[in-house]
């Protein structure tokens, strides 16, 4: 019996990298390449999608890469995507809100474009920051809600656009919930004119998972 909570978009998935090809190569290469700068220890790609940052950490040489990905027809795509490019990636079939590593395993997640479709985020961070080191890092770009009538506008195309776009939310306040989560300190944070209305603006930025204190750590 197929697993009813897995999600399936196989037409999102089809689209997907026609549609975003242009983007892309133009806005989206800076801010891709901002995330997988000078990578350091295990990474998780949370919430692969296609693959589409595979390119890029191809790109920035040998790390120990990890990803998660739960639709089957994005997660086929983004294996194939690291066969082409020989990269060597553990893709596995895992949503956010119950990640299948120990705890302290990375010592980078890297969230793209991504927490708009998880349907617990609150669930994904703290999974998040099970699986990071202390002293790791959380890097994100993330499109959230925006001010005035463009707001008004995501708000009116947010039911519609939840049901084509594989489960996208226009009208989260990601860069707020990121900035105000306890296990993590804010290492960058900008919020980017970046996007065309409704998937607009962005917020782009890095936190860093506070150490543990000491009672927690007494046996």
């Amino acid at each position: 019996m197929a697993d009813t909570d897995t999600p399936e978009h196989p037409l999102f998935a089809a689209i997907y990298d026609p549609a975003t090809a242009a983007v892309e190569r133009t806005l989206l290469r800076p801010h891709r390449r901002y995330l997988v700068d000078d990578l350091r220890g295990p990474v998780l790609d949370l919430g692969a999608g296609t693959g589409a940052t595979f390119p890029y950490f191809a790109a920035e040489g040998p790390v120990s890469l990890h990803a998660v990905e739960p639709d089957p027809h994005m997660r086929r795509q983004a294996r194939q995507r690291a066969a082409d490019l020989d990269l060597a990636v553990d893709v596995r079939a895992a949503g956010a809100e119950s990640l299948p590593y120990a705890d302290d395993t990375f010592q980078t997640v890297v969230a793209s474009m991504v927490l708009c479709t998880i349907p617990d985020v609150e669930a994904a961070l703290s999974e998040v920051a099970r699986v990071l080191r202390p002293g790791g890092e959380l890097r994100f770009l993330e499109h959230v809600l925006d001010d005035g009538w463009r707001a008004r506008v995501q708000s009116l195309l947010a039911p519609l656009w939840e049901r084509v776009a594989g489960g996208c939310h226009l009208t989260r306040r990601t860069g707020a919930l990121l900035a105000a989560h306890p296990a993590f300190d804010v290492v960058e944070l900008d919020r980017l004119r970046l996007g065309v209305t409704p998937v607009r603006p962005f917020v782009r930025g890095r936190l860093r998972k506070r150490a543990r204190p000491a009672t927690e750590t007494r046996r």
